[in-house]
């Protein structure tokens, strides 16, 4: 395989093994493992495990595609959103790797040039559009990491979350109201909601803060 090996073939496969095996399975050993070459080769190409997840963060984004450009910029970016949740939701621990990683790689590079172009078109400004990008991103992966982390410590143990969920809700409904009249009254609020519900809720608030932002702009150029 030392002939053939590439950056390209190194990321497909760490992105297999951290299907199969996680964020904590993941290893140069493994990946070398997995393309089937001694350990030694895979640093020719990539010098340490922080590059190995720099190359991985852009290999998630493989097959990546915007949605359409047609409609309203809001309509256009809340289904961006979606996409870019979905897709990290498909892969192991996706949000953990992609986190916080700011990699210039060819996919995020594709996609963020394309946003930027429907940001400035709906009419922000280039720091607007800009930081709108890292806003966006920054809200669905922490989201998402919220949603991949283990609800409570029975989840790790096969109790599913719907179930631990269900348990919060009756341990605040038990609570005595005359402490905590808040916590009891909303327990089913709190606890009931499912994570797609709660993801759509935050996108709004967010893209409502755009929009105003937006509002202003357009305002004090009209001025």
């Amino acid at each position: 395989m030392d002939g053939a090996l590439t950056r390209a073939a190194i990321a497909r496969a760490a992105r297999r093994v951290l299907e199969r095996e996680g964020l904590a399975g993941l290893s140069m050993r493994r990946v070398a493992a997995e393309l089937d070459v001694k350990a030694a080769s895979l640093y020719w190409h990539v010098r340490n495990k922080e590059e190995l997840l720099d190359l991985l963060t852009d290999e998630l984004l493989t097959g990546a595609e915007p949605p359409p450009r047609e409609g309203p910029w809001r309509d256009q970016f809340r289904e961006y959103c979606l996409i870019h949740r979905r897709l990290l939701l498909s892969v192991r621990d996706a949000a953990k790797v992609v986190g916080g990683r700011f990699v210039l790689g060819p996919n995020v590079l594709r996609l963020l040039e394309e946003q930027l172009d429907r940001l400035r078109e709906a009419g922000f400004t280039p720091e607007d559009a800009a930081l709108a990008t890292y806003t966006l991103s920054s809200y669905v992966q922490g989201m998402v990491l919220q949603e991949q982390a283990p609800l409570a410590a029975a989840e790790t143990t096969g109790t599913g979350r719907g179930e631990i969920a269900a348990a919060a809700g009756e341990q605040l409904r038990g609570l005595p109201a005359e402490t905590f009249p808040n916590l009891v009254a909303m327990a089913d609020a709190i606890s009931g909601p499912a994570m797609e519900a709660r993801f759509r809720f935050g996108l709004e608030l967010v893209l409502d803060g755009l929009e105003e932002r937006l509002a202003r702009t357009r305002a004090a150029a009209a001025d």
